[in-house]
């Protein structure tokens, strides 16, 4: 059976989750393993629209913001060298990680 990390990366950054993901595949495909990604995954938005003050008897204006977060999949094969490089990776504080370890 071959052992699957399927490693899910998501920052509003994307620049910095691009430089992650390319390192990550070219960490695997430098070992010689399989890889399948990075895959975007569809962004989340969050959107507040807040009503300004003071706005007194005139016109109502709102102010917007919003926050997009960016979403990145891959699937990497796995053997012990493999797992020790991709935990090696310098990853900045902005770009959160997550590995699952599968069977297939």
């Amino acid at each position: 059976m071959v052992t699957m990390a399927r490693i899910r990366l998501w920052s509003t950054d994307v620049k910095a989750l691009d430089n992650v993901a390319k390192q990550i595949k070219e960490t695997a495909t430098k070992l010689g393993v399989k890889v399948r990604g990075p895959v975007p995954l569809p962004t989340k938005r969050l959107e507040i629209s807040t009503l300004r003050l003071p706005h007194g008897e005139g016109t109502k204006v709102y102010e917007h913001w919003e926050m997009r977060i960016h979403k990145r999949l891959i699937d990497v094969e796995l053997n012990e060298r493999v797992m020790k490089n991709i935990m090696r990776i310098k990853v900045p504080g902005n770009v959160y990680i997550e590995i699952q370890l599968r069977r297939r």
